[in-house]
């Protein structure tokens, strides 16, 4: 089959790539390197794709002749998008409606035009719901984003619900919870943790480290996509695709030391405005319809990822 991924070069989208070509299908991916965090670490993934089945174009989704490259693609899988829940607020919004609604609007435009597009996969984020009112949280339960970040997510989410039921897009929304695992971007906790545990560095937490998360490692979440993409399930379909860790910062900083075998040196700050303070995902849907259900523990994921980080950070720079 010939897939078509955009965000390509990032974690997800890079890790998604790979196993998709590992597995015989074509592979074309977009991604226009943004400098959200190091260009460096998006081309070294790209690397990591040279292969015969895979086609690379580097174009912002806003620009592109995005009717020309679906011709002949069976799977949309929508992995790009402006990441970040703290620097979505202020002047950078603009961004935010860009990278994640316009651009998701047009791809939408663009699959109304392939005629034999089986599905459209996007990744929307957990972030829709905030503070959300019960636990586990299941998709119908009433979203209520607590940052400009999350707002922006659930409405490319609802573009593709209104596409799927008015022009028939196969379109199947997945929630991630907190996707963590080797090649992680820089900017994200686990990476920050396990990069300081290898060096020795000081760990920053904003707020007390008791809120809770449902972390998902990131083979379980590529996992989800390709079951998204080829069991069937209704137009507009909406999952949660949760890890089911449920569990504290501070006992994850707990469990990163008991791995790395070193004394953590830990400072608290003040917390951050849309930072909700818990998440966790019923995961009941996604198992009856898609046959997904998490297969990596916490504790075995994240040891994963820390020896990933003690070749990726043992130099002074990565």
């Amino acid at each position: 089959m010939r897939m078509f991924i955009t965000g390509v070069a990032g974690f997800v989208g890079s890790t998604l790539a790979k196993r998709l070509l590992a597995e015989g299908h074509e592979v074309v991916g977009i991604d226009c390197l943004s400098d959200y965090y190091e260009i460096e670490i998006k081309r070294a993934n790209l690397e990591s794709l040279e292969s015969p089945g895979f086609t690379f174009i580097e174009e912002d989704l806003n620009v592109a002749d995005l009717d020309h490259l679906l011709e002949g693609i069976d799977v949309v899988f929508h992995q790009a998008g402006q990441p970040g829940v703290r620097k979505s607020w202020g002047s950078d919004f603009s961004i935010y409606l860009s990278a994640n609604i316009e651009a998701t609007q047009k791809l939408l435009e663009a699959a109304r035009k392939n005629g034999g597009l089986k599905r459209f996969v996007y990744a929307s984020s957990s972030s829709v719901y905030g503070n959300a009112e019960r636990y586990p949280t299941l998709e119908m339960d009433r979203p209520r984003p607590m940052s400009p970040y999350g707002v922006t997510k659930l409405a490319a989410e609802h573009l593709c619900s209104l596409y799927a039921e008015n022009f028939g897009i196969p379109t199947v929304s997945l929630r991630y919870f907190t996707v963590y695992g080797p090649r992680q971007r820089t900017d994200m906790a686990f990476t920050r943790f396990v990069r300081a545990a290898v060096r020795g560095e000081q760990i920053t937490i904003f707020g007390t480290g008791e809120q809770i998360r449902d972390f998902t490692f990131v083979d379980d979440i590529v996992e989800a996509n390709v079951k998204a993409a080829l069991v069937d399930s209704p137009k507009g379909s909406v999952f949660n695709v949760a890890g089911g860790s449920n569990i504290s910062v501070n006992n994850v900083l707990a469990l990163l030391g008991t791995i790395s075998e070193k004394p953590l040196d830990v400072k608290y700050i003040d917390g951050v405005a849309g930072d909700v303070f818990r998440t966790g995902g019923s995961t009941d849907s996604i198992e009856e319809v898609l046959g997904w259900k998490a297969s990596v523990p916490l504790e075995e994921g994240l040891r994963r990822q820390y020896e990933w980080a003690r070749v990726a950070f043992a130099a002074p720079v990565l």
